[in-house]
């Protein structure tokens, strides 16, 4: 009976722990998203920008010259410029068979319900770097498998839009080359990196792509 009482003490107590590790994690997990949520939060550095993918000290994955066609028309008409929070559009990733709603902004709500866009960028569709963030782990999870070549479509108001990726790099969290302006129409994707990574991540990953296509 004192053996049996026994494995049933060690058996709860094994319970306990089990409990207590679970509700740590859970806290943990949070205290992360809140803290690591706004990827992008600095005005544009004054540096200029020839080629996106190769500015920078970052590491750089797979890189080509980021041009978009200089024929194509900017897209500036938007009726009103939106408000924190708002959606503004869809972001379509045909490699990874994802579509995810993008809302102004990157704050912990926006980021929680989909892709953020950084308000001191452009919009979609207009000549110039336009920036869009996104959690490592729900809407930009397995974003490395992007190449050279594939495409992202973004639908605005205004019309769909076609970039082309054209390079990946990775880059400390303080690099401002991220959102430097640009001559032509760039999207620019950032995430926290590495993927797998527990706790606090150093590192941003960036797919940088060019405007082929609007309409």
């Amino acid at each position: 009976m004192n053996k049996v009482k026994l494995s049933i003490r060690k058996i709860s107590k094994g319970f306990i722990i089990l409990g207590i590790g679970c509700i740590c994690w859970a806290i943990f997990s949070i205290w992360e998203q809140s803290n690591h949520v706004e990827y992008v939060t600095t005005s544009p550095s004054s540096i200029p920008a020839t080629t996106i993918a190769k500015i920078g000290k970052g590491k750089v994955d797979r890189i080509a010259t980021v041009k978009s066609d200089s024929s194509l028309p900017s897209k500036k008409n938007y009726p009103a410029y939106p408000v924190e929070g708002d959606d503004i559009g869809t972001l379509s990733i045909p490699k990874l068979k994802r579509q995810l709603p993008i809302f102004q902004g990157t704050g912990v709500k926006e980021l929680k319900k989909g892709v953020g866009h950084f308000t001191q960028s452009v919009l979609p569709g207009e000549g110039d770097n336009c920036v869009i963030s996104g959690h490592r782990d729900t809407v930009f999870r397995q974003l490395d498998r992007l190449k050279i070549g594939d495409q992202l479509i973004v639908r605005t108001s205004t019309g769909t839009f076609t970039y082309e990726v054209k390079g990946t790099r990775i880059v400390h969290e303080d690099d401002k080359t991220v959102i430097v302006p640009t001559s032509y129409a760039v999207l620019t994707m950032t995430t926290c990196y590495p993927f797998n990574a527990i706790g606090d991540a150093p590192d941003r990953y960036i797919v940088s792509a060019a405007l082929i296509k609007s309409k």
